[in-house]
């Protein structure tokens, strides 16, 4: 498409139209004309971007549509449309495209723990050096199991939550630098794997899991979904693909903050489960079925709604007439 010639032939079209969004009464007749010339403007919108035009006519044609849908509609669209389409599909996607980077976490972080567990377990001198037999089984007898329980369950479960989504938003603010996420995983895995060989060398190994499945199921996965948004994020900068960087930078980031905006809501739950499930007096059987069925909800949402999603395109960016317009790639 020749954008020059394009533009020639259609402007007065568009320059009428914005003539029309300038004015604060319209006639009836007026009014008539801008709902036709907004469907026009629309169709040109929608030419220059299918033909690969010029980014500056899509961006000012992008701007136009924007201000006559606006508008005609009266208003944006109601503040619980946005709050469906975030629900039923732009977390779903971005769920979905994260997925594999989300299970190299998992697998990462479930190394480490196991790893150091078995040391622990396997080696006295390893064991020994964590503390002295008196803190360790003060630790394994009371500590590990008195923590859950220590606080009400209310104040708990917000502590938790505000906890957890601290470790989360490291992994989103500083996943870019590469080697931030890594090490938060490092960590964690660590402490878990510290805590699993303890209880395990005492005996308590049936304790450590009842405790710890029926919450860490849920809020382990949340983890390793906001580490593996950092690490997607990370990957654009490194390999863009067809890409331009900035762009990449650019979707990549705002899927991001839509995963970061949806765990909030996820932690909540799993905040829930911790304070109020892992401490109570269910049988154990019932404590880690609830949180197994709190993390196999997780993922059928985010498997069955972010599959349909990425078919239909969706990323988990913002609507295409809330983007800034870009010049098309191959590949």
């Amino acid at each position: 498409m020749d954008a020059e010639a394009f533009a020639a032939v259609h402007s007065d079209e568009w320059d009428e139209l914005e003539q029309l969004l300038r004015r604060r009464q319209l006639s009836g007749a007026q009014a008539d004309r801008l709902v036709l010339l907004y469907q026009r403007a629309a169709t040109h919108l929608s030419q220059v971007r299918s033909s690969g035009g010029d980014p500056a006519v899509a961006a000012h044609l992008s701007r136009l549509v924007a201000r006559a849908r606006t508008r005609i509609a009266g208003a944006r669209e109601p503040a619980w449309r946005d709050l469906v389409r975030f629900v039923t599909t732009s977390f779903p996607a971005a769920l979905w495209r994260v997925r594999w980077w989300t299970a190299g976490a998992a697998a990462f972080t479930l190394v480490v723990a196991a790893a150091t567990a078995v040391w622990i377990v396997r080696d006295p001198a390893v064991l020994a050096s964590l503390g002295t037999p008196e803190e360790l089984r003060q630790y394994v007898e009371s500590d590990f199991a008195g923590y859950y329980s220590a606080d009400p369950a209310a104040a708990f479960s917000a502590r938790v939550w505000t906890n957890n989504a601290w470790i989360a938003a490291q992994c989103v603010i500083f996943g870019i630098s590469g080697f931030w996420v890594p090490w938060a995983l490092f960590q964690n895995g660590l402490n878990v794997g510290v805590a699993a060989g303890l209880m395990i060398s005492y005996g308590q190994g049936p304790l450590f899991f009842g405790l710890i499945l029926p919450h860490g199921l849920l809020e382990l996965t949340s983890v390793f979904v906001a580490a593996g948004a950092g690490l997607k994020l990370f990957w654009a900068l490194v390999d863009p693909g067809p890409r331009p960087r900035t762009r990449a930078l650019a979707e990549e980031g705002r899927g991001l903050v839509t995963v970061a905006l949806g765990l909030v809501v996820v932690l909540a739950l799993s905040g829930v489960v911790e304070g109020f499930v892992t401490p109570s007096g269910l049988p154990t059987w019932a404590r880690i079925g609830i949180g197994a069925l709190a993390l196999g909800s997780f993922l059928a949402y985010g498997g069955v709604l972010g599959r349909r999603a990425t078919r239909r395109g969706e990323t988990g960016d913002v609507r295409e007439e809330q983007r800034e317009a870009v010049q098309p790639v191959a590949g």
